[in-house]
């Protein structure tokens, strides 16, 4: 006598795939920029070091208890056998304490060294429906181009270009992205409320959206004009009016970075 067989299990690949798909739109972004995040090495770096410094309460907390223990042993509390195993273990805590801390130090120093040299962070770009879609890819490739161009004008076997201009360059090109992207989220917002608004009441909106795309615009435009003079002073490392150009590019970009800041605050 043979029997049907039961319903197939699907496999793991293939429940995810199926769940991708139910994924459209706001959800799906909504869900990679979760990802994206939490697989950000950075975010990685900043759980380990929550997850050390909660260690070292938990060391410092036990110091605390064993400290307790001898100051009791030491006015006639407890037994000399109980200050003395008190005094040992204090000092394995402290050992542990200490190695936890260097661990502590090493995670700071890498998360410090990641944010100067990790490639800029993927965030999603704008529907393209979106009047903020394409200014924001060419952000998006702005920065990547920069960040090849700030890697080798920091090489001293290639250029002559100051640590501390390239420094400042690429610690503005990161606020300026940022502001940015701030007034590109300002633009979304502001589209989807002339998308859902009643027809009489959509021509500020309309306005709106014209006045952040221009605001987007200039903002690219100027981080494109630090793009450039970076690209000039790796070309020509060692002339002087390059490097005041990327000087000065980076100059106009913090004020303009400063400038989208305010603005999007109002």
């Amino acid at each position: 006598m043979s029997y049907g067989m039961g319903p197939r299990k699907k496999t793991a690949g293939e429940i995810a795939q199926m769940v991708s798909g139910q994924l459209q739109g706001p959800v799906a972004d909504q869900v990679r920029r979760r990802l994206d995040a939490w697989n950000n090495p950075v975010a990685k770096l900043d759980r380990r070091h929550r997850r050390a410094s909660r260690v070292m309460t938990v060391w410092f907390s036990v110091l605390a208890v064993l400290a307790v223990i001898g100051l009791f042993t030491f006015l006639g509390v407890f037994a000399v056998g109980v200050g003395v195993g008190a005094a040992v273990g204090g000092a394995v805590v402290g050992v542990l304490a200490f190695r936890t801390g260097a661990k502590m130090r090493e995670i700071k120093a890498a998360k410090q060294h990641l944010a100067l040299t990790a490639p800029p962070v993927r965030v999603p770009l704008p529907a393209h429906s979106s009047a903020a879609r394409q200014p924001m890819q060419r952000l998006e490739e702005a920065e990547e181009t920069l960040q090849e161009l700030l890697r080798q004008l920091g090489s001293a076997s290639l250029t002559s270009v100051p640590d501390s201009s390239v420094e400042q360059a690429r610690a503005t090109s990161l606020e300026a992205a940022s502001a940015i992207r701030a007034v590109s989220a300002q633009l979304q917002a502001v589209e989807r409320a002339r998308d859902t608004a009643p027809p009489l009441d959509r021509g500020p909106l309309i306005e709106g959206v014209r006045r952040l795309r221009g605001q987007l615009d200039e903002g690219v435009d100027g981080y494109c004009v630090l793009v450039a003079a970076a690209g000039k002073a790796l070309a020509a490392s060692t002339a002087v009016d390059h490097r005041h150009a990327l000087n000065d590019a980076t100059d106009h970009l913090a004020g303009l970075a400063s400038a989208l800041r305010d603005l999007s605050s109002r």
